[in-house]
């Protein structure tokens, strides 16, 4: 079997085994993922500015 996990299961007397597709990387995934066109809202609008906090 390629890889060296497996995925055990019972389906009726059957013990099945296969092996675990490996799972994609979040840069390849991104990068199948077409370009956003959509302009995103600012979400700031309309708050009130931030109190000026000293540490």
């Amino acid at each position: 079997m390629p890889g060296d996990e497996v995925i055990l299961y019972k389906d009726g007397d059957r013990l099945i085994m296969e092996p675990m597709k490996k799972q994609a990387r979040l840069l390849e995934l991104l990068a199948t993922l077409e370009p956003i066109e959509d302009a995103f809202p600012d979400v700031d609008e309309g708050l009130l500015p931030l109190d000026d906090i000293q540490l």
